[in-house]
């Protein structure tokens, strides 16, 4: 028996800046604050944020003041 196949729809986007956190309680804790969270474009997955175009830098520093140290791969 054959079954058509499910085309789902995606999109490719390049030149993008994500954030991996190490699990999802991380990425939460992320999104509790304002000013990180107005930075979030969308939620790919419990520990992937995918940021605005040009928000950067904004991300890095806010990022730091939390304590965190972010590894930048790719820049």
């Amino acid at each position: 028996m054959n079954h058509p196949i499910a085309r789902l729809p995606a999109k490719l986007h390049r030149r993008v800046c994500l954030v991996l956190t190490e699990d999802a309680v991380l990425a939460e804790e992320l999104l509790a604050r304002k000013k990180l969270a107005a930075e979030v474009a969308g939620r790919l997955s419990n520990n992937v944020l995918l940021i605005r175009p040009g928000r950067l830098e904004v991300v890095l520093e806010e990022l730091r003041k939390m304590g965190h140290t972010p590894q930048i791969i790719g820049k």
